[in-house]
């Protein structure tokens, strides 16, 4: 058996990738490179109508954008190509044949109304009717028929599946690395469906084969595949074949701890489950998605990572590398963990306030771009610095410095109301004079002049700079106001001085 960790994270195309399902690739992606293994991607398709066209390509643009690279894939190949279990479907049937010749799974001929009936007839006796180790002896298959009639049927072309045979009075003993030793008995169990006679495996089958055949050594996966672990250990010993290590993560519930996240609970609470923003080829509704809410990747991934996995220790902010080294599956809970929106726009701001002003500058500019306002680097670079502290996300910076970029024409009525006197006009008018007296418009000169001005005068500093405020942005809000009027200019600040005088009582 090969020794070296080798994991995979494999989705099925039916639609939007969950963030429960790119924490998933996040926890593979994190134990693969912590343990200088590699990472597979492969697209579990086999489910052909639940295929929802581009949502393949979704599921490879969302990891991207998250910084999770794949080793092989159905996009880099492989030494185990092809990774689209619908290219790899002429391969499955020497297994399933493989399994019936030596006794552990049956061919069974049960029609879809047949069994319908039996269900509900089980329904009417307030029972639940499964085809297991109790029932299958009384239907219609090739544990019951004579070994010509089974052949005569299959020549006949008449439909079937194949079921796997699960035994009797055994207990299943499986290990998991997260949940420990668990122990399950057979007659729980069904005879899980393998194969189709349309040529198509389903997931069960599929699943082991190439987990098997691409040499996977950890399957890290969602709890909701935890009811499927025993038949998959069942599968491995049919086939005489090491079995990989298995860990199951624990769900993703509800802000409020009620059950599992979904989309609804987003919808409902105004935030995305979704990495990328969907929309659906089906409906054609569109859900929102992190990246369009104005998330940075690794903020989003560090967040992700601490839902489930505590690292045991005070830290909170980690980098993709960071994660790495500290990441195991042993510090992976079993209890579900909530998600908290808020905490997610905390994360957002750690990473926001990190980023060099520059970097952030440039992300500004563009949403200037789309108001039509033009601007050097050097001046957005500058608002910038003095508001990033106050904000969340890059969109949310034009909230605070929308002052910088436009002129006020209208003003606060609460402000006016509190802040403008009968002697405003005349302190504002000197004041005026005063920094039109400065030439060297910086901060450090304007407060000086100001302050300077006031203490002679014996004015009172809150009522002249809030009423200054009030002129040069419009309203009671800002960073400190020298900076303001240094980025804006000495015309520009005289400017709004004199319009604002203009426009207030006098």
């Amino acid at each position: 058996m090969n020794t070296s960790v080798r994991v995979r994270f494999a989705p099925s195309p039916t639609g939007p990738l969950h963030i429960g399902g790119v924490r998933t690739a996040l926890y593979n992606y994190l134990f693969a490179r912590k343990h200088d293994g590699s990472m597979i991607l492969r697209i579990e398709d086999t489910d052909q109508g639940r295929f929802v066209p581009g949502a393949e390509q979704y599921i490879i643009e969302s990891l991207a954008w998250c910084g999770i690279h794949f080793d092989e894939s159905v996009v880099a190949g492989g030494p185990h190509a092809p990774y689209r279990q619908s290219d790899r479907k002429t391969l499955y049937k020497q297994f399933s044949d493989k399994l019936i010749a030596s006794g552990h799974a049956y061919y069974a001929f049960d029609t879809p109304e047949e069994l319908e009936e039996l269900r509900k007839a089980a329904e009417a006796e307030k029972q639940t009717f499964t085809y297991n180790t109790s029932t299958r002896k009384q239907l219609r298959n090739s544990l019951t028929m004579a070994a010509d009639e089974v052949d005569k049927l299959i020549g006949e072309g008449t439909a079937f599946v194949v079921r796997f045979l699960i035994p009797e009075n055994t207990e299943v003993i499986m290990e998991d690395i997260i949940r420990g030793k668990v122990v399950v008995k057979s007659e729980t169990l069904d005879d899980k469906v393998l194969y189709k006679s349309d040529g198509m495996p389903t997931y069960h089958l599929a699943n082991i084969v190439d987990d098997h055949l691409m040499e996977i050594s950890h399957v890290i996966r969602g709890e909701e595949w935890l009811p499927s672990l025993p038949l998959h250990v069942l599968l491995y010993q049919a086939f005489g074949w090491d079995a990989p290590q298995f860990a199951h993560l624990p769900l993703l519930l509800k802000p409020d701890g009620n059950g599992k996240l979904s989309k609804r609970d987003g919808d409902r609470l105004g935030f995305p489950v979704f990495p990328l923003q969907w929309n659906d080829p089906k409906t054609g509704e569109t859900s929102s998605g992190y990246r369009e809410s104005g998330y940075f990747p690794d903020a989003f991934v560090n967040m992700l990572a601490l839902l489930g996995w505590n690292p045991g220790t005070e830290q909170e902010i980690f980098s993709m590398d960071e994660l790495i080294g500290a990441f195991s599956l042993e510090r992976v809970g079993k209890a579900g963990s909530k998600f908290d929106p808020e905490k997610t726009k905390w994360f957002n701001h750690q990473y926001l306030v990190k980023r060099s002003d520059s970097s952030l500058a440039e992300d500004f500019s563009i949403f200037l771009q789309e108001k039509g306002i033009t601007s050097d680097n050097e001046t957005i670079t500058k608002v910038v610095s003095l508001v990033k502290e106050r904000v969340n996300f890059v969109k949310e910076i034009w909230n605070e410095s929308y002052f910088f970029f436009e002129t006020p024409t209208e003003y606060d009525d609460q402000v006016v109301k509190k802040r403008w006197k009968a002697e405003t006009p005349g302190l504002m008018r000197a004041l005026a004079e005063i920094l039109a007296t400065i030439d060297a418009f910086e901060p450090s000169n304007l407060d000086e002049a100001i302050k300077v001005w006031i203490e002679t005068n014996g004015y009172g500093m809150g009522a002249v700079m809030n009423a200054l405020r009030l002129l040069l942005v419009g309203a009671a809000k800002g960073p400190h106001l020298a900076d303001i009027m240094a980025i804006i200019g000495k015309d520009e600040t005289l400017k709004r001085i004199s319009k604002g005088l203009s426009s207030l009582p006098q």
